[in-house]
């Protein structure tokens, strides 16, 4: 699927920056940030310009932080607020419905209910 751009051109525009490190837009250097439309209108008087304002990158703060972090399960948070379950590796000397009852009770722990252990021995 080929990307289809909208191209606008806006002839004398003021632009104002502000950029974290640099004092002025380097040459051919790409910037990450927000360009906001500006636009003052008074009775007889219109003038247009632009805001650019550079935003650093978040490389400091783990992408996917744990929510909760047991012996047979991970409970991760995403960036849109879910909580996603990341299974353990199951040992290999435990057996399978002994596994499932440690995974339910660790979702219930993290998820603030009550595990049930005595279901399964």
């Amino acid at each position: 699927m080929k990307k289809v751009f909208n191209c606008n051109t806006h002839l004398s525009v003021d632009l104002k920056t502000r950029l974290s490190d640099d004092r002025s837009m380097k040459i051919g250097k790409n910037y990450v940030g927000v360009l906001r439309r500006d636009v003052v209108c008074e009775e007889f008087h219109y003038e247009e310009h632009f805001t650019f304002t550079e935003v650093r990158p978040l490389t400091a703060c783990k992408r996917n932080p744990h929510f909760y972090v047991g012996k047979y399960i991970t409970v991760t948070c995403r960036p849109d607020g879910s909580l996603h379950l990341n299974f353990k590796e199951l040992p290999a000397d435990m057996r399978v419905e002994r596994y499932a009852l440690g995974v339910y009770n660790e979702i219930c722990m993290a998820l603030g209910g009550r595990g049930f252990a005595g279901l399964v021995k």
